[in-house]
């Protein structure tokens, strides 16, 4: 596709290696380590934790990680670095306090972070470089300060409210009782010296010792369940993507309890279906992706946790019936009301990396909402995820809430694949959106034609539950359209995710980055 240089940014080209982050600090730390001959594996982890200290909103070292490798000549990997409740969390501790839902501020939020215990095995299995040195470009950050970037001071701003409701998390987050603004600067010593620990002693330096008395010792104030034990015992899984075909091309996604299968029910549905591929008006095109968004989400809230809790099979969550189910609700009369999953909020940082070698990832670390939990452990710098408050608090709904249990997880990393060799790794980060975001990715730049860049930068909408979002420059035909389709529409405050990809050219043996415009970040390549 011919390149409009009226709109937006050029994608990156490069022939030895590329990666795509949300942060320039990030990108630059990925180069950086690449060129001193680290691996794709070593710049995601290094860019990783630059993440955690320049978007504090967006991602931290106490949240949780997936990820999706693919070497050349071998069979792609994935990695479930999402945490479990503590053994002591229980349904029966949340009724004792009346509770009808876990809010994100109360204790029972935090799952025990599995980031760092992901990175450690993800570096221990494919690194090259030390660990130390990886952690290290981080580290000076938080410690010598960084400049907020624009969408970080945006994303700080919105949530101020909330970082005041914790001292010592106002104090740290809110100098001066007041959000940074952009171009001010920011440190975090004490996670500086976190890192560094990390760094030395691997994940002992985050799941044994101060820093993990720290952790336990500010929840235990807070009323917590968690306990050392419940640290020591974190432990991320290898396991094996799930596969769906689209448009020519095989779409490696993780499994439950991530929610990747919902992006591959999507696709399955809408891919090959006559409706759907003969639908040329754009408009029509928006309803049905919407439709079918919507339905395939309210089929993941029924289904998805942690796979030792589901009551269905993945390929009873993907069969036939799934997809009929689908395609049913995409030509019903009018949209129905679907129970969603709260919250809305958009969080998380994904990267994606390819070496001069071929190893390529897609990355994911996140907090669940901006700032999580906003419970900071003092002495350690470490902001604390609230993923339980994914859980379900009714006993018979299968993601209720359980003594060291996963809950239903929205991060997904994408891998494109086609003849069995890697074309695109990909995330889209933005919290619920994720699986949606990835199903847009891919019908613009599959089966609209779009570049890369033009494709991540593409206008979106995401119907979820009984709502429509629409990022403003959604043309007013399609709003429209919409809302005499029975859809109930907003304009979405804050944009709509943020992707980040690296597409492999073979022929020409060409990378070519693109990194979202909604974000500060960019994709570079050498």
């Amino acid at each position: 596709m011919a390149r409009d240089f009226l709109k937006g940014r050029s994608a990156a080209y490069g022939t030895n290696a590329m990666i795509a982050t949300s942060h320039p600090d990030a990108s630059l730390t990925g180069i950086e380590v690449l060129r001193r001959g680290g691996n794709a594996i070593d710049a995601a982890i290094a860019a990783s934790a630059m993440l955690c200290v320049v978007e504090p909103a967006m991602t931290g070292i106490g949240g949780d990680c997936f990820a999706i490798v693919a070497r050349p000549g071998e069979e792609p990997i994935a990695i479930n670095g999402s945490g479990y409740s503590a053994a002591g969390a229980s349904l029966e501790a949340a009724g004792r306090r009346s509770l009808t839902a876990i809010a994100d501020n109360d204790p029972l939020a935090v799952t025990i972070p599995g980031a760092v215990d992901a990175w450690c095995r993800l570096h221990e299995r494919f690194g090259k470089l030390g660990l130390d040195a990886l952690m290290e470009p981080a580290a000076n950050r938080a410690q010598d300060g960084y400049a907020v970037a624009p969408r970080v001071a945006h994303d700080w701003a919105q949530h101020a409210g909330r970082l005041a409701r914790n001292a010592v998390t106002s104090a740290r987050f809110l100098p001066g009782g007041k959000p940074p603004r952009c171009g001010d600067t920011h440190r975090q010593p004490e996670l500086a010296d976190t890192l560094r620990e990390i760094g030395r002693r691997g994940r002992a330096g985050f799941y044994d010792g101060a820093v993990a008395d720290d952790i336990v010792a500010t929840l235990t104030a807070l009323g917590g369940p968690q306990n050392q034990d419940d640290l020591a015992a974190q432990a991320a899984d290898f396991v094996t993507p799930l596969s769906g075909r689209f448009a020519g091309y095989d779409l490696l996604e993780c499994p439950p309890n991530g929610q990747g299968a919902t992006a591959l029910l999507i696709l399955a549905a809408l891919g090959d279906w006559a409706p759907w591929k003969d639908a040329k008006d754009p408009k029509l095109r928006a309803h049905l992706y919407i439709q079918a968004t919507k339905q395939a989400y309210h089929l993941r809230n029924l289904g998805i946790t942690d796979p030792e809790a589901m009551r269905i099979s993945i390929g009873e969550f993907l069969s036939e019936g799934s997809v009929r189910a689908v395609r049913d609700y995409c030509q019903a009369p009018a949209p129905q009301a679907l129970a969603q999953i709260a919250p809305w909020e958009t969080d998380t940082i994904c990267l994606s990396v390819v070496d001069k070698d071929g190893l390529a990832v897609s990355f994911i670390n996140s907090l669940f909402v901006p700032f999580g939990s906003t419970i900071l452990a003092p002495k350690s710098g470490v902001m604390l995820q609230c993923r339980g408050t994914s859980f379900n608090l009714d006993s018979m709904h299968v993601n209720c809430l359980a003594p060291r249990k996963r809950p239903m997880h929205t991060i997904i990393p994408g891998m494109l694949m086609q003849n069995k060799k890697v074309v695109m790794p990909f995330g889209v980060m933005g919290g619920q959106y994720q699986a949606a975001g990835h199903a847009a990715l891919l019908i613009g730049l599959l089966e609209e034609g779009l570049d890369l860049q033009a494709a991540i930068d593409a206008p979106r909408m995401f119907g979820y539950g009984d709502l429509v979002q629409v990022e403003a420059n959604v043309p007013p035909e399609v709003v429209s359209y919409l809302t005499e389709a029975g859809h109930k529409v907003e304009t979405a405050t804050t944009p709509l995710g943020g992707a980040q990809a690296v597409w492999i050219d073979h022929q020409r043996g060409v990378l070519i980055g693109g990194s979202d415009q909604r974000k500060d970040g960019l994709a570079l390549g050498y």
